[in-house]
Order: C-alpha cells, then structure tokens, then sequence
C-alpha cells in the first residue's frame, strides 16, 4: 500500500479524526488500528523503487497484524460495518497472497489488488461514526461492545447497531 497523494492523507485525517473525535468505542479502535497501519506500511516499504514488483515482507506483515486487530474490533463490536471493514482488508491482504502465487502479476495489478479498497475502508469508519452519532442522538445511548465483552457491563442496553 503506497499513499503519496495528498487526498488519501486528507480523507485518512478527516475519517480517522472524526472517529476519534465523535465514535464510540469500535469506531476509535477500527480508526487507530487502521491510522497506524498506514503509517507503519510507510515505514515498512521498500525505498528502492521497486514497489510492486515483489511481496514485501514488511509490508504484508502490516496487513496481517491490521486484519488480525479489525477482526478482533468486529469479534467484540456491538455493529456490524466492522466485518464489513475486515473483510475488505482481507481482499486487499489476499492480494500479497495472490502475488507470492503468481510472481509474474503485473506490478500495477498487484498495486491495485492491495490498494483499491482504502477509499472504501475510510468511507465504512465515516459511516460507522456517522451512525454511531445518529443513535446516540436518536436513543441517548449506543452499545458499543458485545455482551461478551467486559467492557459491555457499563453500557446501557440498547438496540443492534451498524
């Protein structure tokens, strides 16, 4: 995942900052985890040039470690747009796993497999934060973990969310 242009770091600050700023728990922790992700894949890339011409291991390292973190968001969130946010990391994970498969993919394809699906992820965390603010305003509360989860026992018990 290589962001240099300046309006995917604009729409990463916007998303990510107004889930810190307005979301419950879930939106904050899908918005860290994916923030550091892409700044940890920035400091993982290859400086050489060559991106996309092989799978980088830092790189896909990066992408495990954000799949396996919004996955755990999604296991424990008392919404649903979280699986909705993992599952799109996993198709753009998968296609390091397509690469190392297939060597001979073509860079920009390879680019576009892993890359395609961080506009989408902003806009879910948008959506997720946005909806996390019309029910608060709508029921006065918004459940934001599972009942599974310890933290749920000091939330009020409210309706499924997404």
């Amino acid at each position: 995942m290589h962001y240099t242009n300046w309006y995917f770091r604009f729409f990463l600050i916007l998303c990510c900052g107004y889930a810190w700023w307005k979301g419950g728990g879930p939106e904050r922790g899908a918005a860290a985890i994916y923030f550091a992700g892409v700044v940890f894949t920035h400091l993982a890339q290859d400086l050489s040039g060559t991106w996309w011409s092989s799978v980088e291991a830092g790189v896909f390292g990066v992408d495990v470690a954000v799949l396996c973190g919004l996955f755990a968001v999604a296991l424990m969130a008392e919404r649903f747009w979280p699986l909705w946010l993992t599952a799109l990391h996993l198709l753009g994970t998968a296609g390091h796993v397509v690469k190392m498969a297939d060597p001979s993919l073509i860079r920009w394809g390879y680019a576009f497999i892993i890359a395609v699906w961080s506009y989408p992820m902003l806009a879910l965390i948008l959506f997720g934060t946005w909806n996390h603010q019309r029910r608060l305003a709508r029921f006065g509360a918004d459940r934001s973990w599972s009942t599974f989860s310890a933290r749920s026992d000091r939330m009020p018990a409210g309706r499924p969310t997404g």
